[in-house]
């Protein structure tokens, strides 16, 4: 087992996703309920989807007192844009991701018998929700996010929406080894061979 960290940067309670636990006290049972919206930090995301940096992220969470430190549970709610992974489309929706995480005391049990990287910590009755709104809310991201779920993309002959096409819209598609007889020898490249 590594040795416990002895010194850690102080959290700055004026952080928007920093939580003061003091007024909660370490009597197991103590609840206090927090409804805010904060600005979204930078990078909650992926490639083609993400929230905006600074937009509205709205939470709605309890923190618990129980005997090993404070639970932390509810929901972050959070705007998204992105472009749509079939028809390159600019989109928006709304997200909204369960959140469930145990700060535990600097002097508990558990602090001492886990690793550093296994379990959050107060640090000075702070508590730090970035690592954990954003580990929920990119999970909950799609890998290839969709406008709409019946999206059927782009066509593949003209690059135009196919959900703006008419149903009967084809193009005709000639084999290429005539078509470069056809421009060799100046012919209609629709006669020079079959198309498909």
């Amino acid at each position: 087992m590594t040795a416990k960290r002895t010194t850690s940067a102080r959290l700055d309670p004026r952080r928007p996703l920093v939580l003061d636990t003091r007024e909660l006290g370490r009597r197991a049972g103590s609840m206090r309920a927090v409804r805010r919206t904060v600005p979204a930090p930078d990078d909650l995301g992926l490639e083609l989807v993400g929230v905006p940096a600074g937009s509205d992220l709205r939470l709605d969470i309890r923190l618990e007192s129980v005997m090993e430190g404070v639970l932390v549970s509810g929901t972050a709610a959070a705007e998204v844009t992105g472009e749509c992974g079939r028809c390159l489309e600019p989109f928006s929706d709304v997200i909204r991701v369960e959140i469930q995480e145990l700060f535990v005391y600097p002097d508990s049990t558990t602090d001492a018998t886990t690793e550093d990287d296994e379990v959050r910590r107060l640090e000075h009755d702070l508590l730090d929700l970035e690592p954990v709104v954003r580990d929920a809310v990119v999970l909950a991201l799609p890998m290839t996010p969709l406008c709409d779920p019946d999206c059927l993309g782009l066509c593949a002959g003209c690059g135009h929406r196919l959900d703006e096409l008419p149903e009967d819209h084809t193009h005709d598609v000639v084999d290429p080894r005539w078509a470069v007889l056809a421009e060799k020898f100046g012919g209609d490249s629709e006669q020079a061979g079959p198309t498909r």
